[in-house]
């Protein structure tokens, strides 16, 4: 399998990223949101998802974070879709629980081209230093419906609002580490209709 990598740069009157993704990295991160808890989780999900990502974002934060996260999801997810290519040979799904200290969190995708996001967070703190706990599912949802995969998060239990975050973002890296992998067994496209 060829090293999927891709390239993105998106300028809005909101927002101007640009973005460098490799599936097949190790677990490298160079991520300047303008957020640095949002630094923090892409570069846990990067790390555990062994994914190479280079991301700048000048983003409008003088009125909140909404529009960078969201734009770097929608970035994210663009260049996700172009990388996984044609999607042959792939495992096409991937799972993953993962405790951070009193927090557990569950994540489960399938690289369908369906998007979809269910997502249930449970209670959060409304600010975890300067970033909007509601923005998780923000980015979210922009990311699995620009790459095109179905996503399924949810946080089990925990109290506290930086773990519980955590455990979404390197469980989320574990979940597309695996959906990603050659599985030298697939012959083709992993699905009965010949396409996803």
């Amino acid at each position: 399998m060829s090293m999927r990598t891709a390239s993105v740069e998106r300028k809005t009157a909101e927002t101007a990223i640009k973005l460098v993704l490799n599936l097949d990295g190790r677990g490298n991160g160079v991520i300047d949101s303008g957020i640095g808890f949002f630094d923090h989780m892409l570069n846990l999900m990067a790390s555990h998802g062994l994914l190479d990502l280079t991301l700048a974002c000048d983003g409008d934060l003088e009125v909140d974070g909404h529009h960078s996260v969201e734009d770097i999801g929608i970035a994210l997810g663009q260049a996700f879709k172009q990388a996984i290519g044609d999607k042959k040979g792939i495992r096409r799904y991937g799972t993953f629980y993962l405790p951070m200290d009193e927090s557990l969190a569950f994540v489960s995708l399938d690289i369908s081209g369906r998007p979809f996001l269910v997502y249930d967070g449970g209670p959060m703190a409304p600010m975890i230093g300067g970033y909007d706990s509601e923005l998780t599912e923000e980015f979210l949802r922009a990311f699995a419906f620009n790459a095109g995969i179905t996503l399924h998060v949810k946080v089990l239990y925990g109290t506290n609002s930086h773990h519980k975050v955590e455990a979404v973002f390197k469980a989320l890296g574990h979940a597309i580490r695996q959906a990603v992998e050659d599985d030298p067994r697939v012959e083709g496209i992993p699905s009965t209709k010949g396409m996803l």
